[in-house]
């Protein structure tokens, strides 16, 4: 499964300094074969260093090759941006920016979820959210699981446009927050459940609050769900992922 716990043997410091070595000597090695010489000129001209230089770059070319192969096996074992940023001491928005489309959909990429299935078409998610941060870790997160046509809003009143702009595509879920400027999350919840061209769509309140009145207020206004956004990223980047699993992958949905 994605997420699980990993440790290295050495520390980075040791790795490099490993690493540092047995590139040296390889690079030499190659330098002196494409000079056909048994040892490196005793001159200071600029051949052997340039040989050395040309050979260094394609090493370099080699190691890049060899990491995106190297994060795509990691990807098809289970592994997630998390883990493969940390292999390479990076973040995980570094890692999917370097290794782009290693959870994308198709024969050729690797999964998280090899037992999923290629949707028809894309699913589109609506994202009520007026926190820039968090709206880009939950397109993050939702990217890593396949292919998501994300809309992104910062209140209910946008909200409430696209949905009803002529020609707008219904979205196939509805992730709201409550905290936001102009209309708020419960008051858009209210309209959208009592609207009948769009009660029908799922709605789950993805929020910071864990007030009992917010919590009560939105399954009586008939959230289908109710998710507190955790602090930890990873936490949170698994609790988008749950809501997009259960929402999109297994439960079925209406027709529109």
């Amino acid at each position: 499964m994605p997420g699980k716990n990993f440790a290295l043997r050495t520390t980075s410091e040791e790795t490099a300094a490993i690493a540092d070595a047995r590139i040296s000597d390889l690079a030499h090695r190659l330098a002196r074969q494409l000079q056909e010489s048994p040892a490196p000129p005793v001159s200071g001209g600029p051949a052997y260093p340039l040989t050395l230089l040309h050979v260094l770059d394609q090493l370099q070319q080699a190691t890049e090759r060899l990491q995106r192969q190297a994060a795509t096996d990691a990807a098809r074992a289970g592994a997630g941006y998390p883990q493969i940023g940390a292999a390479c001491d990076m973040t995980r928005q570094g890692a999917r920016r370097r290794w782009p489309g290693l959870f994308h959909h198709s024969n050729e990429k690797p999964t998280e979820h090899p037992t999923m299935t290629s949707p028809a078409r894309p699913f589109d998610v609506l994202l009520v959210e007026d926190d820039i941060a968090d709206a880009m870790l939950i397109e993050e997160a939702l990217s890593e699981r396949g292919t998501r046509n994300l809309v992104q809003v910062t209140d209910g009143v946008a909200a409430l446009e696209h949905l009803r702009a002529p020609g707008a595509v219904r979205p196939d879920l509805i992730v709201l927050d409550l905290n936001m400027p102009r209309m708020n999350g419960q008051d858009l919840l209210k309209v959208l459940k009592t609207d009948n061209d769009l009660q029908t769509i799922p709605v789950v309140v993805l929020t910071t609050s864990t007030a009992p009145d917010d919590v009560t207020g939105a399954y009586t206004s008939h959230a289908n769900a109710y998710v507190t956004k955790p602090v930890n990223l990873d936490e949170f980047e698994q609790a988008v992922q749950s809501i997009d699993a259960f929402y999109l992958d297994t439960a079925t949905r209406p027709r529109p």
